[in-house]
């Protein structure tokens, strides 16, 4: 509406100012969190993207900085952008800082062109489970371990049990799926821009400025520059973040009690958290 009354006006009173909407997509991305760390996940971006895509603009300017996590989420946050650039007839831009990797650059898909820094990280088209294992553990301290399952299956890579070979097969047949899942969504949005790489799909990562030569990305640059240069020099760059009610503001510090025994599990869930995505981030030397 805002573009066709500036249409409308005689040339000297239309307004030179073009607004972009601006969505940030940092941190590792996995489902649920919590308030004292919070995930990237459809639940948590999809106020912000909904909110961006509203507003009158010629393009949706989206902030990537993501080591990846779950592809589930990855997909849907792709899916709810994409949905959206079609519904509103939007472009979208996406700018990727130090990281779009794995699920990050699978979001990152999401974009009509993607723009890189040149020292970024971009690729790592995957898949990867890890864990840690502790069959000795519960000897050494004298714990006996009690687990009782309806279904041979149920207790398949428990951790305080040794690996079996049929199980870890069976694990990767199911990412070899997501992995091929991943591939088609690469081969579908980048093309014929994709370069003949034999190491494309394999995991491997690149900087920006080698994945401009391999058709990861569309350009090198950043997110102000990229956009003045394309909607002028007075164009203004609008962050969305979400509207946070008085509740979510005083958090669990400020309410009277019975907050203890909750805030405890939210802060041991945080530290757990902290550990994976810190696993995620050291993968590409952040």
């Amino acid at each position: 509406m805002k573009r066709l009354f500036n249409r409308l006006l005689p040339k000297a009173w239309r307004s030179n100012i073009v607004t972009i909407p601006v969505i940030r997509l940092h941190g590792a991305i996995m489902a649920g969190g919590s308030q004292l760390r919070p995930a990237l996940s459809l639940a948590t971006t999809a106020g912000l993207i909904e909110k961006a895509f509203a507003l009158d603009a010629p393009a949706i300017a989206i902030s990537i900085n993501s080591p990846g996590g779950s592809p589930v989420q990855s997909r849907l946050i792709y899916k709810r952008i994409r949905d959206l650039a079609a519904e509103k007839n939007r472009k979208v831009l996406v700018f990727v800082e130090d990281v779009a990797a794995s699920g990050g650059y699978m979001i990152a898909l999401a974009g009509d062109e993607i723009i890189a820094d040149p020292s970024s990280i971009v690729g790592s088209i995957g898949v990867v489970s890890a864990s840690f294992g502790f069959p000795e553990l519960l000897k050494k301290i004298g714990v006996e371990r009690r687990v009782h399952t309806a279904g041979q299956n149920k207790s398949v890579l428990d951790p305080f049990k040794p690996e079996k070979k049929e199980d870890v097969a069976r694990l990767k047949s199911l990412q070899l799926e997501i992995h091929d899942t991943f591939i088609e969504m690469v081969k579908a949005r980048r093309g014929a821009k994709l370069k003949d790489e034999p190491d494309l799909f394999t995991g491997l990562f690149w900087t920006g400025k080698k994945g401009l030569e391999l058709g990861l990305v569309d350009a090198l640059g950043d997110m102000r520059s990229v956009l003045k240069q394309r909607y002028g020099a007075k164009t203004r760059l609008k962050l969305i973040s979400a509207q946070r009610g008085l509740l979510s503001r005083i958090g669990p510090f400020g309410s009277r009690g019975g907050a203890a025994p909750e805030m405890a599990a939210a802060t041991v869930e945080s530290v757990l958290g902290a550990a994976q995505e810190r696993a995620l981030w050291s993968r590409f030397g952040l």
